[in-house]
This record gives C-alpha cells, sequence and structure tokens, in this order.
C-alpha cells in the first residue's frame, strides 16, 4: 500500500514519540486511543478522573499518559475481562480536586469534567429555569412530534404542585386542566382532518410521499394546537454541562422562588455527585453554596419589592408584538471596520476613518467578500459580526418564547406567566373552524389562573396559564446570532408564531435601524408562506429513510 500523501507544502513535523514498557502499554490502551501521536482521548475513564488528571496536567512536566500511568495507575482495576471498560477508583481524584478546586479555589478545573443528564417530568415552567445557562447544550421534548393527550397511568402528564394540590383549589385545577388536555386532543383531531381535506396549493400539486405528506400534517396539527396546553404540561429535557456549569445551574435553581424547581435541584444535585461529586462540594456548604444562594434570592426579593412599589399604579401600555428598543447608529460602520481589522496592520481608528470615506458600493463589496458564498444558513463569517447589537421587546405567545429561549448566545429576561397580555389564535385554528373551541380553553384557563392566585400565589398560578397566552420578554443578541436564529426560525418548517416574530426582527433591522448591509447578509431569511410548512423536511426525511439498508 503506497504511503499517505500529505496537501503540498505541508512541512514534515517530527514529534518525539514516548516509550512505554509492555506491561504499561496493556494498560495504556484501555484508556487514550493511541499510544505514540500527541494528539489522543481518554477514553473509559469516570470524569472526576478526567478532570483530575488534565489539574494535575497543568502542574507538572510530564505527558498525560505518563501522569495517568506513574500517579493513577495504582487505582485502576486493571484485572478481569480486558475487552470491557474497567473500572477507576476515584480516591486520588477526590483528594486532588479538595486541593486544587476546594482549597485553592480554582474554578477553572470544574470545566474539566462533564456530565450527560436526564431531567423527566418537567413542567414546561420548570424548562426554562434549567435551559437558561449559556454554557450547556439543551434538548427537550418536542410538542411538535408527540402527542399530548396521551395518559401515563391513566393520567395526563402535566405536573401537580403540592402547595396546589393541598390547596382548596386543589379539586378544580386536576378538573380543569384535565378538561384543557381533552380540548388539546379535539383540536388535534379537528386540524389532522381539516388538514387533510385542505390542503394549499402547492402541496396539493408536489410530488411527496404519502408517508411524507401524513407527517408534515401531523407535525402542523401538533403546532396549531399546542397554545391550549398550559404550562403545568410535562416535558423532558436532555442537559449536557460542565461541573461548573451545574454548579452555576444549582446555586440558581436552589434560589428559585418556584418551589418546583428547589426539589428538583435537589435531585439533581444528588445524582449529579454520583459522578462528579468534587465539582459539585460546594454547593450546599453553609460558607460557600448557601450563601451564594441566599445572595441571589435576597437579590431578587429586593428587585421584586422595589418594582412593585414603584409601578404600583402603572398598567401596561398597547405595544407592537416586536418592538426594536435599542441599537446602534453607527454600528455598521464599527461592522465594516471590524471586518478589515485582522487583515491590515493599522489601528482600529485609523481604519475607522477610511470606512467612514467609503462609497455605498464598496461597503456592499466589503460585505460581500467578508461574507462570501453562503450556500446555506450553515455558512457563518466571522466575528465581526459580533460588533453590533440589537435589543427587542417582544410579546407574544409562550409556545413561541419557548423556542426562542433556547437560543443562548443572546441575552433573554422574561417577565412572569399570566393571562394579563391576552392570547394570540393559529390562523389555521379559524380556517379550520376551531376559534369558539379555541377560545373556551383560553376562558378556562384564566378562570383557573385566578383562582389559583387567590388561594397559593400568582407564581403558582402560573401552571394553569395556556402557551397561548402571551408572555412579555427582551432578547438582545449581535448580528452573528441575529444571523442563525433569524435564518432558522424564519425556515417553513418553524412554527408560524415564531416565524412571525423573526421576520419582524428582521425588517426592523433593515428599515428602523436602517442597517440594509446587516440585512443584506441574512440571506437565507425566508419570508414564505404556505400551509404545510413541514412537508419539505418531512420529505427530506422519507429520502434519508429509503436510501438506509435495511
Amino acid at each position: 500500500m503506497s504511503p499517505p500523501t500529505r496537501p503540498a507544502g505541508d512541512p514534515v513535523i517530527h514529534y518525539a514519540a514516548e516509550t512505554f514498557t509492555p506491561a504499561e502499554q496493556d494498560i495504556l490502551r484501555r484508556y487514550v486511543t493511541n499510544l505514540r501521536q500527541p494528539v489522543f482521548a481518554l477514553v473509559n475513564l469516570p470524569e472526576v478522573v478526567k478532570g483530575a488528571l488534565f489539574a494535575r496536567y497543568s502542574r507538572t512536566h510530564k505527558s498525560l499518559r505518563r501522569l495517568l500511568l506513574d500517579e493513577f495507575v495504582d487505582d485502576l482495576d486493571i484485572s478481569g475481562d480486558e475487552s470491557i471498560d474497567a473500572t477507576v477508583g476515584v480516591a486520588r481524584a477526590e483528594q486532588l480536586y479538595q486541593r486544587v478546586f476546594v482549597e485553592y479555589g480554582d474554578d477553572s478545573v470544574a470545566q474539566l469534567g462533564a456530565v450527560h443528564l436526564a431531567c423527566e417530568q418537567a413542567s414546561n415552567l420548570l424548562t426554562k429555569v434549567l435551559e437558561r445557562g449559556r454554557l450547556m447544550s439543551y434538548l427537550e421534548q418536542s410538542t411538535r412530534y408527540l402527542a399530548y393527550d396521551e395518559r401515563v397511568q391513566g393520567r395526563y402528564r402535566y405536573h401537580r404542585p403540592p402547595e396546589v394540590m393541598g390547596s382548596q383549589a386543589g379539586t378544580r385545577f386536576v378538573g380543569d386542566v384535565d378538561r384543557m388536555f381533552d380540548a388539546y386532543g379535539d383540536m388535534v383531531r379537528r386540524m389532522t382532518t381539516w388538514l387533510t381535506e385542505h390542503p394549499d396549493a402547492a402541496v396539493s400539486t408536489a410530488k411527496g410521499s404519502d408517508l411524507a405528506r401524513r407527517r408534515a400534517i401531523r407535525a402542523q396539527a401538533f403546532d396549531a394546537s399546542r397554545g391550549l396546553l398550559p404550562a403545568a404540561s410535562l416535558s423532558n429535557v436532555g442537559i449536557f454541562g460542565s461541573g461548573q456549569a451545574y454548579e452555576a445551574l444549582l446555586l440558581r435553581m436552589r434560589a428559585h422562588p418556584l418551589p418546583e424547581a428547589r426539589s428538583y435541584a435537589q435531585m439533581m444535585l444528588t445524582e449529579l455527585r454520583k459522578v462528579i461529586p468534587s465539582f459539585l462540594r460546594r454547593v450546599d456548604q453553609p460558607d460557600r453554596g448557601i450563601v451564594w444562594s441566599d445572595y441571589l434570592e435576597a437579590n431578587r426579593v429586593a428587585m421584586s419589592e422595589f418594582a412593585a412599589d414603584l409601578f404600583a399604579e402603572d398598567e401596561p401600555e398597547p405595544v407592537p408584538e416586536v418592538q426594536l428598543t435599542d441599537w446602534d447608529p453607527t454600528g455598521e460602520d464599527k461592522m465594516l471596520a471590524a471586518m478589515l481589522y485582522p487583515y491590515t496592520s493599522l489601528g482600529e481608528p485609523q481604519i475607522a476613518a477610511r470606512v467612514a470615506q467609503m462609497t455605498e458600493a464598496e461597503r456592499m463589496e466589503l460585505v460581500q467578500r467578508y461574507c462570501g458564498e453562503r450556500t446555506n444558513r450553515r455558512h457563518r463569517p466571522g466575528r465581526a459580526l459580533e460588533r453590533i447589537d440589537y435589543r427587542f421587546d417582544v410579546l407574544a405567545d409562550y409556545g413561541s418564547f419557548r423556542d426562542l429561549q433556547r437560543h443562548r448566545l443572546l441575552t433573554i429576561e422574561w417577565q412572569p406567566l399570566s393571562p394579563q397580555h391576552g392570547y394570540s389564535v393559529p390562523t389555521l385554528v379559524d380556517a379550520a373552524g376551531g376559534g369558539e373551541a379555541y377560545d373556551e380553553v383560553m376562558e378556562l384557563s384564566a378562570e383557573l389562573y385566578d383562582t389559583l392566585a387567590e388561594a397559593v400565589g400568582t407564581l403558582e398560578a402560573s401552571y394553569a396559564v395556556s402557551m397561548a397566552y402571551r408572555v412579555r420578554y427582551s432578547m438582545q443578541f449581535n448580528v452573528r446570532e441575529a444571523m442563525h436564529m433569524i435564518e432558522l426560525r424564519s425556515q417553513p418548517q418553524g412554527h408560524e408564531d415564531y416565524r412571525r416574530v423573526v421576520t419582524e426582527m428582521y425588517r426592523q433591522i433593515a428599515e428602523t435601524a436602517g442597517h440594509r448591509a446587516v440585512a443584506a447578509m441574512l440571506t437565507h431569511v425566508d419570508l414564505s408562506e404556505g400551509i404545510l410548512g413541514r412537508l419539505g423536511a418531512e420529505e427530506a426525511t422519507a429520502r434519508r429513510q429509503s436510501a438506509e439498508p435495511a
């Protein structure tokens, strides 16, 4: 076999290869992906041990393989069948973390180990608390692909808060929420029938498979009906994050006013300590985590009281659904200068002065060259797009907020969920003649909210609020995140409510801010309309599945 080739001009780089005894090689093969190359991965080790190795790694001249052999091998159980993962004692790792992480306060060490954590049966209020951190990854159970009126052990899947169930409104809460789930199931069936009988012209002539069409109809029926579901509806969330990110999440949750969040935090802490105990040692220490959580809670209470007094006589004024509230009028010039900066030896003020003299044609050519040919929306230019920020005030349905809130490279704050701001009815529901039934559920939800607010307070009453009700939130993001979020969420397969929100953001960036060069970069914003926008995605799925071997 001929030796591998390398690109022309690529120099040969020689790395010093370590040598190990046969016995050492036998041990290392279980835990590293190769024995000679300077790049390798750790495998078959608990997260705490991986983190401990890296923590020690930063304070020794030894290679990681040699460090593993010299200082951790005594804790390795290398007996038994070599074809299965070995087990590792964590005593040495625990001692190291106690010294480096707790005693020395080196927080960065807690970034070196991560955990996949399943968080199931969480209410839709709790999922927003779980998904608040920027430096974590989340996957949440979708309302688009699953029927939420399926019962588990004879009961609909929604959170039954102990404080609500123990109140005089407990029986009514169960009865009314059950009725909301019943109405949701009826609406799904109504929408499925109507969409089957009334496809739009584009779909009726499409050469799509029956399977893709049925899937698209089903997804659209779920989309149109999800606003009837209460915030108490349960969801499953998968989280992947570092020890440091989990610590920050748990500190916030332990200070959260929602009892569900505090009790769930304790379950998470118990399970995480089975995997990365050292990372979370401080969470419930009186002089560490407890003090931090107390600080967060005290600030929240102080601000709630201050705001309540300050705005005691004020009522919300009518506002647009999406409103651009803050931007930099000179932002485009700053972005253009940032685009040029890495390609010159000049200082930023000198570059900015030259940008100010550019013609409109030169500005657009610069933008085009920097962005290149974006053949799909995943092709994104560099960090010059982070030079401009936009801030929006949004008053939209809670269902679309759930989807937009998961975008993490931005700043988002939201207000409590209540029926105060009214609700939105999907256009498809009205078209299918379901508007009256929809309104009845909204009235039921609002009345139940009022009952719970009187019995247990407005916070727990939020569980009764249907997702079609509007919630107010602010979003601040740069152009790079705008490109990702607006292009993604404007696609035809998206929900009509958040499509409407992000396309309005796009319009206001171009027209209100006057940043037409920015708008020109967002080449994959989809402004089209159509009933079965999901059909194209389902066709692609069907094609992939048909191509897979049986």
